[in-house]
């Protein structure tokens, strides 16, 4: 960096708020602010956010970017905008990574089969969460969009094309964004031209795809280069640490997201449901992921506390004598469903074991287990199809449990490392501004990153006979939700 006082900041826009980071030239991390947003939600299923209030919180880290050399910028990932190009203003709320609105359009799309398609090429599967079926409503619903279209006045993608555009004049996209969207060819890195004709989202609607790291212009008024735009799960991977194949990180946030680094070539799963995708692209240089995930993580938790089962973390800190499971009482989180490896929304969630000896903690721990048995899960789909490590890197809310992490290292099997207090996703961010500034060209380069807060052995690994029940539990959910406008994968 030119001295010893400048940063470079990494703004995090999240899905509840917009948090930005200094990193500074010896590794020291800062918070510099941190902007709350609104949620809508107009009709079951339906989660949106106001454009405008998202660009105002970017735009509000920006008044701390005195004395910034650059800047980068993490985004939500699957979530979705379609905006006027002359006016930038936009057409309809941002629908959210969470809304799950075009989930009849999927099942149709699944009937006409599409979704072997849509993996081969994209790496995904049909579902709701990503956003190939959202651009297509917006294209549908947003008053406008297709008069604007026609026009050839019609901007159409995930948030981060949105920000970039009313931010530095710059209509695009990066690699790891858009590899979640299920219009990218996994292999080339650029919109898949089939796919798109069959999800109905014409191709010169959407934004150029670049690398993670590197030039996305100049932020207006600021006179501070954007050096880096990633999604945010991968931000978070790449704050972890995770730079060789098979090592693995857990950002426990709404829901879980399980990511493996895979290395230089697309991985081919060897479990069907866990997805291909692109950790960062340095240069010419593209680094794949496995990932998977949990719908319902911190969401779960937080579901259970607004029953009154529990009222602050604390409580989650230690429970005495055997778990949960091993009392036979078991908690499948599948309250939005189950994502990786099954992909099925009709799931629902269960309680398991009850009896009249239960009581509010036995309730709030298998919360607690489930989460951790559901992402221990992921981790092994994932490893049947590459090595990883023994270690597990953890961050997000439910890491600061001491009683999370000692039972994800026995369900897991591995051990578990909870980083110091760095936020992981805006470290990451601001670890690739630095790159694609020019500051440093190689990850080894980068300021260091301080010792981990918290690491746990698995002193006493589950046995394959609790991890089974748990299976058992997590089958009877499927297809619950059944109607005749859903259906189990």
């Amino acid at each position: 960096m030119t001295n010893k006082h400048s940063f470079v900041l990494g703004i995090d826009q999240g899905t509840t708020n917009t948090r930005a980071f200094r990193l500074a030239a010896d590794g020291a991390l800062s918070a510099a602010c941190a902007f709350e947003h609104r949620q809508f939600y107009p009709q079951a299923g339906w989660v949106e956010h106001d454009p405008l209030e998202l660009l105002h919180g970017i735009e509000a880290c920006l008044s701390h970017a005195g004395g910034a050399v650059a800047a980068g910028l993490a985004n939500q990932g699957e979530t979705v905008l379609a905006w006027n190009a002359e006016t930038g203003e936009p057409l309809y709320n941002a629908l959210v990574w969470q809304d799950t609105r075009t989930a009849q359009a999927v099942e149709r799309l699944r009937a006409d089969g599409l979704e072997s398609v849509a993996v081969e090429r994209a790496g995904v599967p049909l579902d709701a969460l990503f956003p190939a079926t959202k651009l297509r409503w917006l294209l549908d619903h947003a008053p406008g969009a297709r008069a604007l279209a026609r026009a050839g006045r019609l901007r159409l993608g995930t948030s981060d094309s949105f920000f970039l555009d009313r931010l530095c004049g710059v209509y695009a996209t990066d690699v790891t964004t858009a590899s979640r969207t299920g219009l990218m060819n996994i292999v080339t890195g650029q919109w898949d031209p089939e796919l798109c004709r069959a999800f109905g989202v014409p191709l010169d609607l959407l934004p150029e795809i670049r690398a993670t790291a590197g030039p996305f212009g100049t932020i207006r008024n600021r006179e501070i280069p954007l050096s880096a735009s990633m999604a945010g799960q991968q931000a978070a991977l790449f704050g972890h640490g995770c730079r060789e194949p098979g090592q693995v990180k857990i950002s426990f946030d709404s829901g879980a997201f399980v990511a493996a680094v895979a290395g230089a070539e697309p991985p081919v799963p060897a479990w069907p449901g866990v997805l291909p995708a692109i950790a960062w692209k340095l240069g010419d240089a593209t680094t794949y992921e496995t990932d998977g995930g949990v719908f319902n993580a911190g969401s779960a938790l937080n579901w259970v506390r607004s029953l009154g089962l529990y009222t602050n973390q604390t409580e989650l800190d230690r429970f005495d004598g055997p778990s949960a499971l091993e009392r036979g009482v078991v908690f499948v989180p599948a309250l939005s469903g189950l994502a990786c490896p099954y992909w099925e929304r009709s799931a629902a969630g269960l309680w398991l074991g009850l009896g009249l000896d239960t009581d509010r903690r036995d309730l709030v721990r298998s919360a607690l287990e489930g989460v951790a048995l559901r992402s221990a899960e992921v981790v092994r789909v994932i490893g049947a199809g590459q090595p990883l490590a023994d270690t597990l890197s953890i961050d997000g809310a439910l890491a600061r449990s001491r009683y999370f992490c000692e039972f994800l290292a026995r369900a897991s099997r591995r051990t578990v490392v909870v980083p110091s207090g760095a936020d992981l996703t805006g470290l990451g961010c601001a670890q690739l501004a630095y790159i694609g500034a020019g500051l440093g060209a190689r990850p080894d380069a980068l300021p260091p990153v301080g010792p981990p807060e918290r690491v746990v052995d698995p002193v006493e690994p589950l046995d394959d006979s609790l991890l089974r029940r748990f299976e058992d539990a997590v089958s009877r959910t499927r297809g619950w939700r059944h109607t005749p406008d859903t259906k189990a994968a």
